[in-house]
């Protein structure tokens, strides 16, 4: 059986096409390869240590849907290789129900004034200010505006591992 460096050697030599023979020698190596890259291409981003201190509002961040508004304040890793994420969410009177997502981290909402509704594993419940709403990993959950005429905001604090 050939090795696959004179497989190459031979193909680029005589710049003919691959033949059965060596399409099976290369076979295993190209089988073996492909986890690899799919490993590669799906690993997330190396997180950015956080640093103690104080963390201010950030712009408007990432996919704003109609009548709602994300502001980061911090995104980044823990010790351990754990994500932290915060940001506030602000959705205007009547804003619609955002599309029923689950991930990989914990999601707690802090609501900071207004009522919102939150769907959790198919349950809604709503909540005012002060009220704190929570999302195990891999929960269903939608939010949106309880009310029709008066705006709402709240906190999230995301905990889990890099997505």
């Amino acid at each position: 059986m050939a090795h696959i460096s004179e497989v190459l050697m031979k193909n680029e030599s005589t710049a003919h096409a691959l033949t059965r023979r060596d399409f099976s020698a290369l076979l295993p190596a190209l089988l073996a390869a492909a986890p690899l890259t799919a490993a590669a291409q799906s690993a997330p981003a190396p997180l950015t240590p956080l640093a103690p201190g104080k963390y201010t509002q950030g712009e408007a961040y990432g996919d704003q849907r109609p009548a709602r508004t994300s502001h980061r304040f911090l995104i980044g890793g823990l010790p351990d290789n754990i994500r932290l994420e915060s940001h506030l969410t602000v959705l205007a009177p009547g804003c619609p129900p955002e599309p029923i997502e689950h991930h990989k981290h914990t999601e707690m909402w802090l609501v900071h004034e207004g009522e919102i509704s939150l769907m959790t594993a198919g349950v809604t419940r709503t909540l005012k200010a002060g009220d704190m709403g929570l999302a195990p990993a891999g929960t269903d959950h939608s939010v949106y505006n309880a009310s029709k005429t008066a705006p709402a905001s709240y906190f999230v604090i995301a905990v889990g591992p890099p997505e």
